[in-house]
C-alpha cells in the first residue's frame, strides 16, 4: 500500500511538471501554426492543451505540426487575444507565426482638422491593433515628431486630438505609424495658420554664452560637420558648453543661420 501511494505521488508530480507558451496581441483574421515535438519520454506530443481567452481549443493537436484556428472564437478584427499552449516537461514546441498578433497599421483618416485653439482632431477607422499615432510637423525641408496619442486599435471610427505648437506662417502637420514591419503608414497632410503668432527674432550673432529669441521656440543648433550638438524649445539658448567656431541654427520656420561662438 505504501509503494502505491508513493508511486501515485511520484505520477502527480510528473504531471504538474509541465510548461506554457504564452502569446498576446490583437486578432488580425490569421491563425497560428506550432510544430510540435514528441515529449521527452518518447510517448505521444509535447502539447497537450491550447486555450484562447481561457477557453479551450478543439483543433487537432496531436500530431508533429498543427494548426490554431482563431476563426472558430467569433473574435473581431482588432479583438485582444491571449493564446496559450500548455506542453509537457523536457519538450518545447516552436510557435511558427507569432507575428500575426502583432499589431498593424491599417488606419485610415476620415476627417482632420487643426482648430483655432491649436487643437488638432483627426478620426480614424479600419484600425486593427493599438499602435501610438507619432504626430509630425514639417519644419526645416523635414517631418519633426511633435508628440503622439495613443491609438484605440479596434474598428470603428475613433477620434483624437493634440495640442499643437505652430511656428510662424503656414504650417504643415500630420499623423504617422510604424508597426512590426519597421514601415510607415502616413495620414494625409493637413495645413494651419495662426496670424497671432508673429515671426521669431534673436541675437547676438556672435555669442558667448546665451542667444536670446523674440518668443518661444523650437530650435536646433549644428556643427560644421551636420551634427545636432543643441536641441530644445525655448526663448533662449545657452552656448557656453559649445567650443569657439561657426554653428548653424534652425529655428521657428527658418533654418541654416548662422552664429559665432566666441
Amino acid at each position: 500500500m505504501r509503494l502505491f501511494t508513493l508511486t501515485l505521488a511520484a505520477l502527480l508530480s510528473l504531471s504538474s511538471m509541465a510548461g506554457v507558451i504564452v502569446l498576446e496581441g490583437n486578432y488580425q483574421g490569421k491563425n497560428l501554426f506550432i510544430q510540435n515535438p514528441f515529449s521527452e519520454a518518447g510517448v505521444g506530443f509535447c502539447v497537450f492543451e491550447v486555450t484562447v481567452n481561457d477557453q479551450v481549443a478543439t483543433d487537432e493537436i496531436n500530431s508533429s505540426a498543427f494548426e490554431i484556428d482563431l476563426g472558430n472564437f467569433g473574435l473581431k478584427i482588432g479583438a485582444p487575444v491571449v493564446v496559450k499552449v500548455k506542453h509537457k516537461d523536457g519538450c518545447t514546441p516552436v510557435v511558427l507565426n507569432p507575428e500575426v498578433l502583432k499589431p498593424k497599421s491599417t488606419f485610415d483618416i476620415v476627417r482632420q482638422e487643426i482648430k483655432s485653439d491649436r487643437t488638432y482632431t483627426w478620426t480614424a477607422t479600419n484600425e486593427t491593433g493599438e499602435l501610438p499615432f507619432i504626430v509630425e510637423q514639417k519644419r526645416w525641408n523635414k517631418w519633426v515628431k511633435v508628440g503622439e496619442v495613443m491609438g484605440v486599435g479596434t474598428p470603428g471610427e475613433h477620434t483624437y486630438e493634440f495640442k499643437v505648437t505652430p511656428h510662424s506662417g503656414e504650417n504643415t502637420f500630420r499623423v504617422r505609424q510604424t508597426d512590426l514591419t519597421k514601415k510607415s503608414r502616413m495620414g494625409q497632410n493637413v495645413t494651419f495658420t495662426d496670424a497671432s503668432v508673429a515671426a521669431v527674432t534673436w541675437g547676438p550673432q556672435k555669442v558667448k554664452d546665451v542667444i536670446t529669441f523674440s518668443a518661444p521656440t523650437l530650435y536646433e543648433v549644428y556643427d560644421q560637420y551636420g551634427n545636432i550638438v543643441k536641441r530644445g524649445y525655448a526663448n533662449t539658448l545657452d552656448v557656453t558648453s559649445l567650443k569657439k567656431d561657426l554653428y548653424y541654427l534652425n529655428y521657428d520656420n527658418k533654418m541654416g543661420e548662422t552664429f559665432i561662438k566666441k
